[in-house]
């Protein structure tokens, strides 16, 4: 029974024509009107992106900060930074980054012109608590009361569902964010109501109390109301500065500090629940109770076997409670991420974080709380533009090395397979285009960069590619020796050679994956472009080498062996005479096949 690509191999070809073409289509969508300020040309975005050794990009030193008393960086947590920085440089795509360390410095190098957000995320320390909170305020140095909850805290209370099938009052106060236990989306209501934003004069003003002489029943000593009524959060980044100092946020001491937007301050309880009981943090898309999708993007948390049992207990405790204490902070480097209502008993390990995030800030956000807390605080050096390392004249001695390694094949092609040969070009030039194309591609959707290694694993695909032709040839050379039509050659000899071919390409692809996951750096892209390359073998040899070979056995050139088609049984070493044809009689097809079918028994 004929195989579909020798029954329409014209139709297989046009598919991957379209491929081809929805591939290069796709380019104009994935890639970006402008970089920074810069308008991109509709050549640039058809260029494919360069790694660090070829067109430079941005380096940034991160200094730890030693704690007082303290000379030296112990050289375990130095080295953990580091794996950490990596991966999350990593998560950004293939982008042939470096990660390395000078003295007690680790210098971070990414290619090209890369925007704050990257470097933010790969400098942050992600240490993240969850803290139940005493008092809440206005975010300006505003007096509030000190034991009981702010007026702007205050709320109705209503009956509503819980994982624990209790009636529990509707969260009295929020901020933006929201902590949703997954159970609770299914017919549950877990709303959360805004807190208003302090509007001067217009917010409900709160009567200055005298600062209490002796610490509360919460803990709440003089000092900590002193510093809450100073504190101003109308600076942001100088609040985070200050927490960021080695001490400033103890896990088993209570914090004064603001949210992230600086609409809110509060004082927090210790710590209870620590970033390292986080065992896994995805972004993913927000629902609704009746799993629709909203449209906002959240960070899904899974707690460990311990930290499950840790936020249950805490859930459960602050389930009873009302107005702030009810509440608990999701606190990321000093600031509160997130500071939602307990509206349920969270028994399951699964919670969310949501705080108005675009889908960039969510993907960041859950790939720092996965990779882990950095060790060691960090002040940010230097940030600069570094020049490329090797520079345009290596990329050139790279691309002409493959111009003459591509030239080869097709010499030595033509000069041993002659006119088949021709498919061999054909067969190389396509292949060529669909992985120039994917190249680019993949530069713009997921980050990948072509390195000088990279262009090493190109290079050597050519290799690969053209062994499977020779298998393929081969095969079909023995079928005609064996004095079988062209057409039968084509059809038998791929039956033969397509399990050779799976093979050795399967042993390249898996090759590739191994050197991809163990080795780091420029090693990286070559093992990215050996893999991409041996798929790219596999969907040419498929849909364009096969059909293309059914189509010319169809020809009065090859299918009747001309001397330059280099299927002539003379010159293969045929002891049979000449092959039958295409267009021989019935007599002499018969014979044919009766021949063919003695020698074989």
């Amino acid at each position: 029974m004929a195989t579909p690509s020798a029954a329409r191999p014209g139709r297989t070809i046009a598919v991957l024509a379209v491929l081809t073409a929805l591939i290069y289509g796709a380019i104009f969508f994935a890639a970006p009107d402008s970089i920074g300020k810069r308008t991109l040309t509709l050549a640039e975005k058809y260029q494919p992106r360069l790694g660090l050794d070829l067109e430079g990009g941005t380096s940034v030193i991160l200094t730890p900060r030693l704690a007082k008393g303290s000379g030296s960086v112990p050289k375990d947590s130095l080295n953990q930074a580091v794996s950490i920085i990596r991966n999350r440089v990593d998560s950004f795509g293939v982008a042939e980054s470096e990660v390395t360390t000078a003295g007690n410095n680790i210098v971070i190098s990414i290619p090209g012109k890369q925007d704050k957000n990257i470097l933010a995320t790969v400098q942050q320390t992600a240490e993240l608590r969850f803290r139940q909170v005493l008092v809440s305020g206005a975010g300006s140095a505003t007096p509030v009361p000190s034991a009981s909850p702010s007026p702007t805290a205050s709320g109705t209370a209503t009956p509503s569902a819980s994982t624990s099938g209790t009636p529990s009052p509707s969260p009295s106060t929020s901020t933006n964010n929201a902590v949703v236990p997954k159970a609770l989306r299914k017919g549950v209501s877990a709303a959360t109501t805004p807190s208003p934003t302090p509007t001067g004069s217009a917010s409900a003003p709160a009567p200055t109390t005298p600062a209490p002489t002796a610490p509360s029943a919460d803990g709440i000593t003089p000092a900590l109301q002193q510093q809450f009524l100073a504190l101003d959060c109308g600076d942001v980044e100088k609040v985070r500065t200050e927490l960021r100092a080695p001490g400033a946020d103890d896990p088993k001491k209570p914090l004064v500090t603001c949210s992230e937007d600086g609409v809110e301050k509060y004082i927090l309880a210790p710590a209870e629940v620590l970033g390292t009981d986080v065992k896994t943090a995805s972004a993913t898309l927000q629902t609704n109770n009746q799993g629709l999708a909203t449209g906002g993007w959240v960070v899904e948390l899974n707690f460990t076997g311990s930290g499950k049992k840790k936020f249950a207990d805490v859930t459960r405790r602050l389930f009873a409670e009302k107005g702030d204490k009810n509440r608990f902070a999701i606190v990321l480097d000093g600031l509160s991420v997130s500071a939602p209502s307990t509206n349920g008993v969270i028994t399951n390990g699964n919670a969310e974080i949501s705080g108005n995030f675009s889908q960039s800030e969510a993907t960041d956000l859950a790939n720092v709380l996965k990779f882990g807390a950095l060790p060691l605080t960090f002040d940010p050096g230097e940030v600069q533009e570094v020049s490329a390392t090797l520079g345009g004249d290596q990329l050139t001695a790279g691309l002409v090395a493959g111009v003459i390694g591509l030239l080869l094949v097709v010499l030595y092609s033509l000069l041993y397979y002659r006119g088949l040969g021709l498919v061999t070009v054909a067969s190389l030039v396509v292949s060529s285009i669909i992985t120039y194309g994917l190249v680019v591609l993949l530069g713009w959707q997921i980050g990948f960069r072509l390195s000088l290694a990279g262009i090493a694993g190109l290079i050597v695909a050519i290799g690969i590619t053209a062994d499977s032709f020779v298998v393929y040839f081969e095969r079909i050379r023995d079928e005609v020796r064996d004095r079988k039509s062209l057409r039968v050659a084509v059809e038998t000899g791929w039956v033969r050679a397509r399990r050779t071919i799976l093979a050795a390409d399967f042993v390249s692809f898996l090759a590739a994956v191994v050197l991809y996951v163990l080795s780091v750096g420029s090693v990286r892209g070559f093992a990215f472009t050996l893999g991409l390359t041996t798929l790219v073998d596999i969907v040419v040899v498929f849909m364009f080498t096969k059909p293309m070979l059914t189509i010319l056995a169809r020809t009065k050139f090859f299918g009747q062996g001309h001397r330059l088609s280099g299927l002539d049984p003379a010159r293969l070493g045929s002891t049979k005479g000449t092959m039958v044809t295409p267009t021989a009689g019935r007599r002499g097809r018969v014979a044919g096949a009766a021949t063919s079918t003695v020698k074989e028994a």
